[in-house]
């Protein structure tokens, strides 16, 4: 199976293909738009800030080449906020993929939220053979609003998209490459679609 994973500047990248690799998956990293839209499916994870990736993603025309995929996208973290609309961090306009506004945490609790937390309301063949609210890794002070394509919840300050879903688009906040057996079978689902 041919896995792209879009190569933007942002971090956590090399977690997400160690990840991979222990799922027998050897996944390309490019920035290239004719490998992305040949792959069987693309990853675009990320930890960073939005302003900078999406400026890195425009300059590259890959803002425009990721709208336009049509096998199989999974965005991770900052991926999932960037395929929003747009994003309070640094009031960054975004790829609009979903129509979802992307807010800062309210300062009640400690941010980012950094740890454990469970998955509600799963609605998604990403969660697929997953336990009733099974806890996943997070690291981000920013969140998605709930939507229509909200396919999973979670509760850290409010109730925020734990994962977004869109034809052939799919988000996850969490990160399933540090989220132990859940996140190896999210992964796992992820390439069976």
């Amino acid at each position: 199976m041919s896995v792209a994973i879009v190569n933007y500047n942002a971090g956590n990248v090399q977690s997400v293909t160690y990840a991979l690799q222990r799922l027998g998956v050897e996944p390309v990293l490019t920035d290239q738009a004719e490998v992305l839209q040949s792959a069987e499916k693309v990853i675009f994870p990320g930890v960073g800030e939005a302003s900078t990736a999406m400026e890195f993603l425009r300059k590259k025309g890959l803002d425009v080449v990721i709208k336009n995929l049509k096998q199989p996208v999974f965005g991770v973290c900052l991926g999932l906020q960037l395929m929003c609309k747009h994003s309070e961090e640094n009031n960054t306009d975004c790829l609009g993929i979903f129509d979802v506004q992307v807010k800062k945490f309210a300062p009640k609790l400690k941010v980012p939220q950094m740890g454990w937390n469970n998955l509600e309301q799963m609605n998604s063949p990403l969660f697929k053979g997953l336990p009733d609210e099974p806890f996943v890794y997070y690291v981000h002070s920013y969140y998605a609003e709930l939507s229509d394509h909200t396919v999973a919840k979670t509760n850290y300050v409010n109730r925020f998209s734990a994962a977004l879903q869109k034809e052939n688009f799919y988000a996850l906040q969490a990160h399933p490459e540090k989220s132990g057996k859940v996140g190896e079978q999210i992964l796992r689902n992820f390439l069976e679609l």
